[in-house]
């Protein structure tokens, strides 16, 4: 009797697009994916205090995988040939590898080598099956496709215009009233980064420019990624050097800990979950500065990714994220407007962009980024993916600008600058460049945070409903469009909230507050 199989939920994938088809994948090529199963009991609904957050210890054993569930994915491997690398409960990730042949009779799915824009990467169609008796377990399978899955969200100023100013990052967190009496002492910021390094040489000249000490920085390796600059200030390397020196120069106290992963599913996948269980370093807030629209992810992926977010958010970890630099469309050429993913989790602060004008050591101007020369616009609009939240229930999130006009998740959440003409100076593999970027917003949020957590002594963790309940925090910002959305008195799918208030914010997460 043939064994009977059941589709993975969500697993169906499309072709890639643009891509040129290099026919099927060698059978005797090896692959290595991350199944992904059920937590031992229901995770639950995200806590909005940091107070009654858990360890992470105490996490893996209530809500990490069963070892029967972890048992029965082995037996699994085993009968198909398969090899398995690795487990971890609290991640509730096991890692197998073996042949094209083996893993696509596992799975029930065919593997193409493909190549476009000179990346070659092996692509798959439709939904993935599992035998029936995994049908409860297994929530996941990343790993076979592996087509190039985000974009690293910053922009390099092309050609300085006049009224063009850069700012270094302590610039902008004093115009932003960051907390003075803070440095991030205690606290980890954890950077997903999707390729590219960084030089310590770089790091090191960039913070005595500051005249700073260069914070300790950490690298971790995952699925096989490693520090590995380029060499070029426009290759990934230029994100990775945003990010550290952003969150550095503003929490010189705090440790830096740098996942590198490859740009895959899986890697982008596997590096968030590293970075939010890490036991070793563990970080309180992580930034990513990584995405793409929400159209390109598969559900399994925005499901699981999700889920990871809300067990961050369980152990007392905040996770920024860049909302994208392509507008509303977010760089899609359907006529729809699309928002970005991570970004547009609602367990994740999603951070938009604004252009910001300074006069001395005041805000002048600050309105929306929109660069209408060709040189980006913040992200931000309406999800299709996830609804909208409870603490966004009061906030005027509006309707889609889509056909259906549909009322989700809005994003961003919050904003700062972002604007490459207003942009952020920094040091990136030996030459001094000016950066903007959304991408340069979600560390700047990130060491914010870093910084409100060392003064209230306890991690804010999932702190978007915080956020909703104190608008009086923010600097709202109520010009500008993005293209599909405008910018309004409070909450508007541009910038969100608007540009932090630090003192404001520090007296509104302080823990006497509430």
């Amino acid at each position: 009797m043939a064994e009977e199989r059941v589709l993975v939920p969500g697993s169906e994938r499309d072709a890639p697009p643009a891509a040129v088809s290099g026919g099927a994948a060698p059978s005797d090529h090896t692959v290595e994916l991350t199944i992904i199963v059920r937590p031992r009991t229901p995770v639950p609904d995200a806590p909005d205090t940091g107070d009654a957050v858990m360890t992470r210890e105490e996490f893996a054993q209530r809500y990490g995988a069963a070892a029967e569930d972890i048992a029965e994915v082995d037996r699994f491997a085993s009968a198909y040939g398969m090899t398995v690398q690795s487990t971890d409960a609290a991640r509730r990730s096991v890692v197998v590898s073996g042949t094209v042949q083996n893993v696509c009779a596992a799975f029930g799915t065919t593997l193409l080598q493909y190549e476009r824009d000179g990346v070659s990467f092996l692509g798959r169609t439709g939904a993935l099956s599992i035998p029936a008796s995994l049908a409860a377990i297994v929530r996941g399978v990343h790993g076979l496709d592996t087509r190039p899955q985000a974009r690293a969200h910053f922009r390099r100023i092309r050609q300085p215009r006049a009224g063009a100013v850069s700012f270094t990052a302590a610039q902008l967190g004093a115009l932003y009233g960051f907390p003075a009496d803070a440095t991030g002492r205690g606290q980890t910021i954890a950077l997903i980064e999707l390729g590219g390094g960084y030089k310590q040489s770089d790091l090191d000249a960039y913070f005595k420019g500051l005249g700073i000490a260069t914070p300790t920085v950490i690298s971790v390796g995952v699925d096989g990624a490693a520090n590995a600059p380029a060499g070029d200030p426009t290759s990934a390397d230029g994100e990775v050097l945003l990010d550290i020196e952003v969150a550095g120069a503003l929490a010189p106290g705090a440790t830096i800990v740098v996942y590198f992963a490859p740009n895959t599913d899986q890697g982008f996948l596997d590096a968030i979950t590293t970075a939010i269980h890490d036991a070793t370093n563990r970080p309180t807030v992580v930034s990513i500065s990584w995405g793409g629209p929400e159209s390109t992810w598969t559900q399994q992926s925005l499901t699981n990714y999700d889920q990871a977010f809300a067990d961050a958010a369980m152990v007392g970890v905040t996770v920024t994220a860049a909302a994208g630099d392509s507008g509303s469309s977010d760089g899609v050429t359907d006529g729809n407007a699309h928002v970005d993913f991570p970004a547009s989790s609602p367990h994740v602060v999603a951070c938009g962009g604004t252009r910001l004008d300074a006069a001395g050591t005041t805000i002048a101007s600050e309105t929306v980024w929109n660069d209408g020369a060709g040189n980006g616009a913040t992200g931000g609009g309406i999800s299709d993916a996830f609804p909208l939240p409870s603490w966004q229930a009061n906030a005027g999130v509006p309707p889609s600008a889509n056909p259906g006009g549909r009322v989700g998740r809005g994003v961003p959440d919050v904003a700062a600058d972002a604007d490459p003409q207003t942009g952020y100076a920094i040091v990136v593999d030996g030459q001094n460049e000016v950066f903007g970027g959304t991408s340069a917003v979600a560390p700047l949020w990130a060491a914010l945070v870093a910084l409100l957590n060392e003064r209230r002594g306890a991690p804010l963790g999932f702190v978007n409903p915080a956020l909703y309940a104190q608008p009086a925090a923010f600097r709202d910002i109520t010009q500008g469009t993005n293209g599909a959305y405008r910018a309004a008195p409070g909450w508007d799918a541009c910038t969100g909230l608007g540009s932090p208030d630090g003192a404001a914010l520090a007296r509104a997460t302080s823990r006497s507050s509430g």
